[in-house]
């Protein structure tokens, strides 16, 4: 899945437990008619990820959906949703796999030297 938008808040690595489970959390802003402020979470070495943006950048995260059941000391079962982000890329930088972008005009020159006589020489 992808989420585009503005970034609003990048925040600081955290790193949890004895083990150095490391978490990042960005916030991106939506730009629809009903704007909505996503916070994506980048997990382990993905945090790195982050270092290359800014507040007030648009981006494209590709993300996945996790989800997980715990139960609580009283025996109560919980549910916890997450979104997890694994690329990150500009908004600008993504480039449209179906057509390659069109060079200038200025990179092409004219074909000054066709004769009246060359139009017509297809073979078939």
């Amino acid at each position: 899945m992808e989420l585009e938008g503005k970034i609003k808040l990048i925040g600081e690595t955290q790193t949890f437990g004895s083990n150095g489970f490391r978490k990042r959390e960005v916030v991106v802003t939506t730009e629809e008619q009903y704007p909505q402020s996503i916070m994506v979470e980048f997990v382990q070495d993905k945090t790195d990820l982050l270092n290359n943006f800014s507040v007030g950048q648009n981006v494209k995260i590709n993300i996945n959906l996790r989800g997980r059941e715990w139960t609580n000391p009283q025996g109560e079962v919980k549910y916890f949703n997450s979104i997890q982000g694994w690329r990150i890329e500009g908004a600008d930088q993504a480039v449209s796999s179906e057509m390659p972008p069109m060079p200038p005009a200025d990179a092409f020159e004219p074909a000054n030297d066709l004769k009246e006589e060359d139009h017509d020489d297809l073979p078939f």
